[in-house]
């Protein structure tokens, strides 16, 4: 079956496509491991291995009381790893994922990995403080965990709107997208939904980021509505050292899952891994 085990003894789901180097992908939030399936697809007809796992508390992963934190997460992704003996790893995290991946290479290290790719990713810190005066307030984490508490259904449908920027004028998402979007959500329990907001929005990984050696691609589109550029992709490609930094201009948060700006991801992202 594909699950590997947590420390903690939850099953982690994950697929595993195709053959060659692994590529690793870890999604965002609320989502699962199928929001990443272009990609996936796209990776393993150009001779990778894509393998992409649900986060715990949703998909098809279990759905524990506790655990729902970004170190926990990285040992639930080198979980994956390590049942599967990869080594030579694609690291690929987008939003949580990206912190989920850099806190995976802060507290387990670069061995098994050869290079990274942080997409619309949350560090190195979501939230405003005196420090990180570019974050977001903590009002704005506190209006999420309302809507997610109160009526998280609806909640996702409107978020739906920023994640993909289907509130521009310019914007080419079909209802299709956003439902998909929606469906995601939908799969992930109010718990682990919940306490996620925490872990994206409060955890400092600044120090994870410097621990980064290895090729890291950083992508964040610059109409990012979910997590600012300027307190993310701007600081995290001054703190990884050997990092390649691309703004795709117009392109919302979501932006792998957006026709209009996947294309030119999916290119960036083969193109650096058999760089």
């Amino acid at each position: 079956m594909p699950f590997a085990k947590a420390k903690d003894g939850t099953e982690i789901f994950f697929r595993d496509w195709g053959s060659g180097q692994p590529v690793v992908f870890s999604h965002g939030w609320p989502l699962n491991g199928d929001a990443w399936d272009g990609q996936m697809q796209w990776m393993a007809d150009n001779g990778f291995r894509a393998i992409a796992h649900d986060r715990r508390g949703g998909g098809r992963s279990g759905q524990p009381w506790a655990g729902n934190d970004l170190d926990t997460y990285a040992d639930d992704l080198a979980a994956v790893i390590e049942h599967l003996d990869l080594n030579d790893v694609i690291l690929v995290g987008h939003s949580t994922g990206g912190g989920e991946v850099t806190r995976y290479i802060g507290r387990h290290g670069s061995s098994r990995v050869a290079k990274a790719v942080l997409v619309g990713a949350v560090p190195p810190l979501m939230l405003k403080t005196d420090a990180n005066p570019e974050g977001l307030p903590m009002d704005v984490f506190d209006g999420i965990r309302e809507g997610v508490a109160k009526d998280r259904s609806q909640f996702y449908k409107d978020l739906s709107a920023a994640f993909y920027g289907a509130n521009r004028d310019d914007s080419t998402v079909s209802q299709g997208t956003r439902d998909e979007f929606w469906l995601w959500g939908m799969t992930v329990g109010i718990k682990g939904a919940y306490d996620c907001i925490k872990a994206f929005s409060e955890t400092d990984l600044t120090e994870d980021l410097k621990k980064i050696d290895v090729p890291t691609l950083i992508v964040h589109g610059d109409a990012d509505q979910i997590v600012p550029i300027v307190a993310a992709g701007d600081k995290s490609s001054k703190l990884v050292k050997d990092s390649t930094y691309k703004v795709y201009p117009g392109a919302p948060h979501g932006l792998a899952m957006v026709p209009k700006f996947a294309e030119r991801f999916n290119k960036d992202l083969l193109e650096f891994a058999r760089g």
